[in-house]
């Protein structure tokens, strides 16, 4: 059993069914959601014009590996109406992204998987609620705790607390 952080966000359709329906499916085929943090409505990083993306950070236990993880949580995304845009190199609109911020302690480097997520320390929309869940939690490669590397983040975009999510 491994512990895991995944950030899961959209910015298109019905952006909070969505993400239930992700963290449903997530808990169907993918382990056990031990904490999840608030949702948060977030300022669109890196893009121009785009409607305001919904986030949240779930805490999971999982038998899985980091690359089964990966594989199931990418067919939770085509599920739920994520296309792959191959010719695309910015970031776009979507109805759901999932990534893996922590697979425990793990230090993955591959060309399919980075772990942990490689943006994270620069990001408040994914350090904000992973802060609420785990605040403590040391980042294995910057060896600093989540709430140091939030009161360190330099990102000024909005990151709004809608409303508790309810396990």
């Amino acid at each position: 059993m491994e512990t895991a952080f995944l950030l899961l966000g959209g910015n298109i359709g019905d952006r909070e069914k969505v993400i239930y329906t992700a963290i449903s499916l997530i808990k169907r085929n993918v382990g056990t959601v031990d904490q999840a943090s608030s949702l948060y409505e977030t300022e669109p990083w890196g893009m121009l014009n785009a409607q305001y993306f919904l986030n949240i950070v779930l805490k999971i236990t999982t038998q899985l590996t980091a690359f089964e993880v990966l594989d199931e949580l990418l067919h939770i995304e085509t599920q739920l109406g994520r296309r792959p845009n191959p010719g695309v190199t910015a970031y776009e609109s979507r109805p759901i992204d999932i990534d893996i911020l922590f697979y425990g302690s793990s230090v993955i480097q591959t060309s399919q998987l980075t772990i942990p997520h490689p943006h994270i320390q620069s990001r408040k929309f994914v350090l904000v609620p992973l802060c609420e869940i785990a605040a403590d939690f040391l980042h294995p490669v910057i060896q600093k705790p989540i709430i140091t590397i939030l009161n360190e983040c330099q990102d000024n975009l909005e990151t709004v607390v809608l409303k508790p999510y309810i396990l």
